[in-house]
């Protein structure tokens, strides 16, 4: 799988989430799309910034919101915003990640 073939994935821990781009779901709908602008640091809920025509909202999750993201190439230093584990949806151990194989 490529960057550009990854798909949405439901993200739980909303805490990690400030300034990503993000979809926010209910009843499996999107109903709202922005960037993260704060979190609780429980992950309970979370406000999108105010763009061109929405207003800063806030979403929690006890309403049965659901936050999904896309994983997008950054520039700088950093290749991309979700590890690895996150987009391909594999565990990385020590090993593999020193270059060491078994």
């Amino acid at each position: 799988m490529t960057l550009d073939e990854a798909a949405p994935r439901k993200h739980v821990e909303w805490s990690l989430l400030t300034n990503a781009l993000v979809e926010i779901r209910h009843n499996g709908h999107v109903i709202r799309t922005g960037i993260v602008e704060d979190t609780m640091p429980d992950s309970s809920a979370l406000w999108i910034t105010a763009d061109s025509s929405n207003p800063r909202q806030m979403f929690e999750a006890c309403q049965g919101h659901q936050v999904w993201v896309t994983p997008q190439e950054l520039s700088g230093e950093l290749s991309y915003r979700m590890t690895t584990k996150q987009i391909f949806g594999t565990k990385t151990t020590r090993s593999t990640q020193s270059g060491a194989t078994r």
